[in-house]
């Protein structure tokens, strides 16, 4: 029961707590040193003078997380890097108290301005999510997304290994390896088309497991896939073209599997919400990548079921901006393409705090968790857009955002 170290009572609470899916009604959340310390029913206890907040029977369950973000594409005109820093930090700021998005993990950035804000936060200095640094995102010369400035080109085994040792001194906690081209790029740049040789992936893969560092891959053609798969790969980005032996693979090896859903079925012939048809008129993409997102959506679409129905290990990233938009926007891609809301919400939360390895901390409302924690005013098991209803956002037990 609370005592006086208690800081924060959370009660009569309508609990997802990620562990269990079911709704546990009249709940109370105990708070104590930004730890939760201990998960009742009922609300009987003594607060003296602890602060106490009555939710009236409203949703509460882990904060979210986005596990492959980028900053804003393309940047704005003349900006530089530290203006581009500047504004990837209020991005992720505004993710966190707009949409209750308490962690990322980023899959390229320039300059490791992601290891610069991830520092920032930490000590304090402004308000943002968890952030997982992936640094430079690497590809070879001729490779993938390369007018984003947040890749590194390399060429040959020592190229890569030597990229790596940069980016491993620039203070990236994981290495992002671009194996394949993608739905954006120009004509050279293909999601069916593969860039490294074997020969460099295995090198870099070394050096990574040398050094005790995961690998995130972006791979969207099968070979691609099976080889990082072999070679270590911590998790595979996009998936577009898979087969049978991947989804093999992905269960043997326990790789996980981030798939982006958004980047092949958020066009303007399969919006159907107001918020999809919303983000598409802001952000007014190009004829050509609607095309070829449209040309690669329907097989997506199905290793992306194949891998949920086979239980592949799947944790929820956009790979799209403004994450308070487009993260909420991937979870309901998710379940018009085949996912429960159940699965969703666990990619967004569980799943995704266990990849970044960080499950032992946050992801589920448990005794010892770290209290990052949402609270929205309808049940998001029955109709995903309740997230969209944000009443409170907590990190580490202190309120950042009450829109009560």
């Amino acid at each position: 029961m609370p005592n006086s170290k208690t800081t924060l009572i959370l009660t009569n609470a309508t609990l997802i707590d990620c562990v269990e899916t079911k709704p546990v009604a009249n709940a109370s959340v105990i708070i104590e040193n930004g730890r939760i310390s201990e998960v009742v029913r009922g609300n009987s206890f003594d607060a003296d003078g602890t602060r106490v907040i009555n939710l009236n029977g409203e949703y509460l369950l882990p904060g979210l997380w986005d596990v492959h973000v980028h900053p804003e594409f393309p940047p704005l005109p003349d900006q530089t890097i530290p203006e581009q820093t500047l504004r990837f930090g209020w991005i992720l700021s505004k993710a966190l108290t707009r949409a209750g998005i308490i962690g990322v993990r980023c899959a390229g950035t320039a300059h490791a301005m992601d290891v610069a804000l991830k520092r920032a936060i930490e000590q304090g200095q402004f308000l943002g999510p968890r952030i997982v640094a992936g640094g430079e995102f690497l590809t070879t010369t001729g490779g993938h997304y390369l007018k984003s400035n947040q890749t590194k080109q390399c060429d040959g085994p020592y190229g890569f290994v030597r990229a790596i040792r940069e980016q491993i001194m620039a203070g990236a906690d994981q290495i992002k390896l671009n194996l394949t081209g993608g739905i954006t790029g120009p004509a050279w740049d293909r999601h069916a088309d593969s860039f490294l040789l074997l020969e460099e992936m295995e090198a870099a893969f070394a050096i990574c497991r040398q050094r005790g560092y995961k690998v995130i891959a972006h791979a969207t053609t099968p070979e691609a896939v099976k080889t990082a798969i072999r070679l270590g790969a911590h998790s595979i980005e996009h998936g577009y073209m898979m087969d049978e032996e991947c989804i093999d693979l992905f269960i043997e090896h326990g790789t996980w599997y981030v798939p982006t859903i958004g980047i092949s079925h958020l066009t303007p012939d399969r919006a159907t919400t107001t918020h999809e048809k919303a983000w598409l008129k802001q952000r007014n993409l190009p004829l050509e990548t609607i095309q070829r997102a449209d040309e690669a959506s329907q097989e997506h679409g199905r290793w992306f079921t194949r891998a949920l129905d086979a239980g592949v290990k799947m944790a929820l990233g956009s790979d799209r901006q403004p994450l308070h938009e487009t993260t909420l926007l991937e979870m309901g891609l998710w379940i018009k393409a085949g996912a429960t809301p159940q699965q969703a919400i666990l990619a967004a939360t569980k799943n995704a705090a266990e990849l970044c390895g960080l499950g032992d901390q946050l992801g589920t409302v448990e005794p010892g968790k770290l209290a990052d924690l949402i609270v929205v005013g309808g049940n998001p098991l029955k109709e995903i857009e309740s997230l969209r209803d944000l009443r409170l956002v907590l990190k580490e037990g202190s309120v950042v955002t009450d829109n009560r």
